[in-house]
């Protein structure tokens, strides 16, 4: 189902306080750092993610009823299915389990028009300024062309991630682990959206670490890696200084998505494995 039949599915005037116009609480150009002043200003954000600045956007006052119902009903959709198979659940796989599980209960019209809107809105007007691998919302995470990593709770593609995962499991053994594998699109909404709530509705503070949905190249084959033992160490700068960096960096698995220096609006990851390295 693409994008045209969603609206033509919800009605594109069912909605009275007009979604997609009102998504953001102000309005915002595209967010580029041109000039010093901005590059400056850019390098700050991204230096202080996790804090509010003056000119975030934010979701719009009127749709923080909706905004809370859908973050509620994905995460009881996750509960579901489970942390590893809603990992490459599919947007139309999802709305099926709600419909059809009361603990989740149906999505709303109003919910899918919000879903919709942050799935398609262009994510420069809050900072993200990466290119965007998956282009509809119910591009699918296909089940026979990725398998489970033992031990792990995630999924990867076959071949090419899976390769190169067992290439750097063979090196390291026991001490690396995979802490991130496939996310379909749904799982990414929950992260993100997860993000934003835990920001008070800052779409802004949300992006700087995590893609929005559709703009994730989880979706289709990179994965993160850890030192064993380190926990949530291993999302931070902190994982530099374990041996498992130190070596991944000797073996050049290390081509970053997201480098020390990058101008995406979004924080360095020296934990992620890029494995497209044309994108």
């Amino acid at each position: 189902m693409k994008r045209r039949h969603i609206l033509k599915t919800l009605g594109a005037g069912t909605i009275g306080v007009g979604i997609a116009p009102k998504i953001f609480g102000e309005a915002s150009t595209a967010y580029l750092p041109g000039t010093d002043e901005a590059l400056k200003d850019y390098i700050n954000k991204i230096k202080n993610l996790d804090a509010p600045h003056k000119d975030d956007v934010q979701i719009h006052y009127n749709l923080h009823e909706i905004f809370e119902s859908t973050v509620m009903r994905l995460r009881r959709l996750q509960r579901l299915v489970g942390h590893g198979n809603f990992g490459i659940l599919n947007f139309n796989d999802g709305l099926v389990y709600a419909r059809n599980y009361p603990s989740v209960g149906n999505f709303t019209k109003q919910e899918l028009h919000f879903m919709e809107t942050i799935f398609y809105e262009d994510s420069q007007r809050y900072g993200y300024l990466g290119p965007k691998p998956l282009k509809e919302i119910t591009d699918q995470v296909v089940k026979k062309d990725v398998i489970k990593i033992p031990r792990s709770g995630n999924y990867l593609y076959k071949e090419r991630s899976v390769e190169i995962f067992e290439a750097i499991k063979k090196e390291l053994g026991d001490e690396v682990l995979l802490t991130s594998g496939i996310r379909s699109v749904m799982k990414q909404f929950l992260l993100f959206l997860n993000k934003v709530h835990n920001s008070d509705g800052n779409l802004s503070l949300a992006s700087r670490s995590l893609a929005p949905p559709g703009y994730s190249f989880h979706g289709n084959g990179d994965f993160d890696v850890g030192q064993t033992g380190y926990g949530k160490l291993n999302f931070t700068v902190h994982f530099t200084e374990t041996e498992v960096y130190k070596r991944l960096t000797e073996m050049g698995y290390l081509k970053l998505r997201y480098p020390e220096d990058n101008r995406l609006g979004v924080r360095y990851e020296p934990w992620h494995i890029k494995i497209n390295t044309d994108v």
